[in-house]
């Protein structure tokens, strides 16, 4: 098996950052290599999921009656994992623009000031 700093990984590791941001559509390969890299990142999350869930497993069996006290770190970790930690593709980020930050809040707060405004109800 190949250590993470070995030629042969280096070869395969993602060039590039895990999104859609500045690809040329028309470049297959630059495609191709955000896709990848959207896959990996997503199959990481799982990993890191699972790993977290097997500690908890031999936490739980270590501590016994005691688990509750002192596995509460491993078990929030492992609920925020679920949250985010799912293969989802990369369908939905190629097909959709998605604002981010400032802008896209800024959006909101204009839609829910327009809506109170024509809803005619008090704040």
């Amino acid at each position: 098996m190949p250590t993470p700093e070995s030629e042969y990984f280096k070869k395969f590791k993602p060039k590039v950052p895990p999104t859609f941001d500045g690809v040329d559509y028309d470049n297959d390969k630059a495609l191709r290599a955000a896709r990848d890299s959207i896959l990996r990142e997503q199959w990481v999350q799982v990993m890191m999921a699972r790993l977290v869930r097997d500690e908890l497993g031999k936490c739980y069996n270590r501590e016994g009656v005691n688990h509750l006290e002192n596995c509460g770190h491993l078990r929030e970790r492992y609920l925020q994992l679920l949250k985010t930690a799912k293969v989802k593709g990369y369908l939905f980020q190629q097909q959709n623009y998605i604002e981010q930050g400032e802008a896209q809040q800024e959006r909101i707060e204009a839609a829910l000031k327009k809506y109170k405004e024509t809803s005619g109800r008090p704040s």
